[in-house]
């Protein structure tokens, strides 16, 4: 089934929800004035559904292979890279200095949802690129950010981040690689890791490998890591490329899904070690690793959304074709209709749509905070908004990546038993979906971060200023005099209300009782994303019930709050009340 970018809700959500005129005319993107964000993605979209949405099927199909320690990937995926790359497209978010375009995260947000929609494996390779760059632009020497920076904006090189070994998983206290000082300025690495996304593979002539490594006199745990570049092939002086570097891929998964992005095990010094360059200071690596991690993030939401779009857009179509039983309304003997027409295929679907767009708001409402967090002049502001992306970021990843699975599901459901069948193509977006509640932090671990870290921040006071933003909006809703809202003001209050109760119960519980809060954490975590997502649905509602597509974007936002903030309560009650089910129950767990 084809893909096509929805860049009327993209550009709805980024204008209306995320703020993108409100940055234009603060004079925060003057580069994006004059429609040039729509022209952007007009052509984004079109590269997306073009070129990259066809090798979707056919990358699940063949999958990425190893041999003799070399990586192939699926026919297409080297010539629709290349292409991409030549566009510029990797360059958009990328130091100008460099060969960026130096664009908001704003507009690489909507252009890395269609590439995740297009082919979730495909844009695996890139994502990871980014986040190397920004590491590297960051943290680097002035002679590494010579050396590197400029191939790996221009696509020519990709980069990689390892941190993930056999015995070090979320915990990276237990990280074993080594590096040891060569005496001139250089490193020798050593060790095993494991789950490297593109860690090898033939898209581009040289990888840039990220590595977190122990140094023989390095604190304990965390403080003692390090971050280094290794590359694949050594740098000469001219720039060319020289001897292969002391690593290699000793294996790749076989995974549920995205079956085209190589996942590599990769073994660093068999003979002697590798050679990589210290980014930042030595047992400061975890704090530069994070500057990829957080984005990271924010990307991986992202690709909840896009999987949650393209099940989406198939179910639709789908469901517009398979024709079975009769309309409650048809004259007797009518002939069978297509299943759009009942009642439970549209509450499914309106399902589906409603958790896409919210995904989408609380995504990019997390970009539009990060680009205020680096691009305001006020030290303040940039504070705030700075809190502001801290706050959403776990929001967005977790939620936005349970939307996906739960999306994709729905999508089979919808498919009947032919959605079980590979051949419809509906399954594939579940088994990809499910790698994005893992990775970059599992979603619990989101949940954790967000109750223990993040709800303190500035006192409680910036969590408080979003709450009093979702109750601006469900005050708009109240008196906005629109019938096709329903009961959307009702249920919005009611979500924020518990929201609010919460959130004060988590701040005044978590100190004296820090197991009752993690005990609360997952659920408050969707209780926050029901929260926000919904009022966000409702502020591009009352933007455009004007417009001429204003009537879908009500209908939108009631059923989310009809059928999904409706939740809201049920989840204060878990939060605040039910910790003693989960911290008593020693006896469920006994060996």
């Amino acid at each position: 089934m084809s893909y096509r970018a929805p860049v009327e809700d993209i550009v709805a959500t980024m204008r209306h929800v995320a703020g993108l005129d409100r940055l234009v005319a603060d004079g925060l993107a003057p580069e994006l004035d004059g429609g040039m964000t729509e022209a952007i993605l007009g052509e984004a979209a079109k590269f997306a559904g073009d070129v990259i949405a066809p090798l979707n099927m056919v990358g699940d199909k063949v999958g990425s292979t190893l041999r003799d320690g070399a990586v192939t990937t699926p026919p297409g995926w080297k010539e629709a890279y290349k292409a991409w790359a030549e566009a510029g497209w990797n360059a958009l978010p990328a130091p100008e200095a460099y060969g960026g375009q130096g664009l908001p995260a704003l507009v690489q947000s909507a252009c890395t949802e269609m590439w995740n929609s297009a082919a979730f494996a495909f844009a695996l390779g890139p994502l990871l690129t980014v986040g190397a760059i920004e590491a590297l632009h960051a943290h680097g020497s002035a002679e590494l950010k010579e050396t590197y920076l400029a191939k790996l904006v221009s696509g020519e090189w990709m980069g990689t981040m390892n941190l993930t070994e056999p015995q070090a998983g979320s915990d990276l206290n237990a990280l074993r690689s080594k590096a040891e000082r060569a005496g001139d300025g250089t490193y020798r690495i050593t060790g095993q890791k494991i789950f490297i996304t593109y860690g090898e593979h033939d898209m581009t002539e040289n990888i840039v490998h990220l590595v977190l490594a122990r140094l023989p006199d390095a604190p304990p745990g965390t403080r003692g890591i390090s971050l280094f570049l290794v590359p694949k092939y050594l740098v000469n002086a001219d720039g060319t490329l020289g001897a292969h570097n002391d690593l290699r891929c000793s294996g790749i998964e076989h995974k549920l899904g995205i079956h085209a992005s190589p996942t590599c095990s990769m073994a660093y010094g068999d003979n002697g070690g590798a050679i990589g360059w210290l980014i930042g200071e030595e047992n400061r690596g975890l704090a530069c690793m994070f500057t990829m991690m957080n984005n990271a993030r924010l990307n991986v939401a992202l690709q909840g959304v896009a999987i949650a779009e393209r099940a989406y857009q198939q179910a639709l179509a789908f469901a517009h074709e398979r024709k079975q039983g009769a309309a409650l309304d048809a004259p007797k003997g009518a002939p069978m209709s297509p299943i759009i027409v009942h009642p439970d295929i549209r509450r499914m679907l309106m399902e589906m749509r409603a958790k896409t767009q919210a995904a989408r708001a609380i995504s990019y409402m997390v970009a539009e905070a990060l680009d205020r967090s680096h691009r305001e002049t006020d030290i303040g502001k940039r504070k705030q908004a700075a809190e502001r992306t801290a706050i959403l970021t776990p929001v967005a990843k977790a939620y936005a990546t349970d939307i996906g699975v739960e999306v994709a599901s729905t999508g089979i459901q919808i498919h009947g038993g032919m959605g079980y069948v590979e051949e419809t193509g509906a399954a594939q977006h579940l088994r990809d979906a499910r790698i994005a509640t893992i990775y970059e932090g599992t979603n619990g671990i989101q949940a954790i971060d967000l109750v223990q870290r993040k709800l303190p921040l500035s006192g409680g006071d910036a969590v408080r200023a979003l709450i009093a933003e979702m109750r601006g909006v469900v005050g708009e809703v109240a008196t906005a005099n629109t019938p096709g809202f329903g009961r959307t003001a009702d249920r919005l209050k009611s979500a924020v209300d518990a929201l609010e109760r919460a959130t004060e119960w988590m701040l005044a519980t978590m100190g004296a009782k820090p197991a009752e809060v993690l005990a609360g954490a997952t659920p408050y975590l969707k209780l926050f994303a029901l929260a926000q997502g919904g009022t966000g649905l409702a502020k591009k509602a009352l933007a455009m019930r004007t417009e001429e597509s204003g009537a879908a974007a009500v209908a939108t936002a009631r059923f989310f709050a009809e059928h999904g903030a409706v939740e809201a309560p049920g989840l204060e009650l878990a939060v605040t009340e039910g910790a003693g089910a989960v911290t008593e129950a020693d006896m469920v767990f006994a060996a």
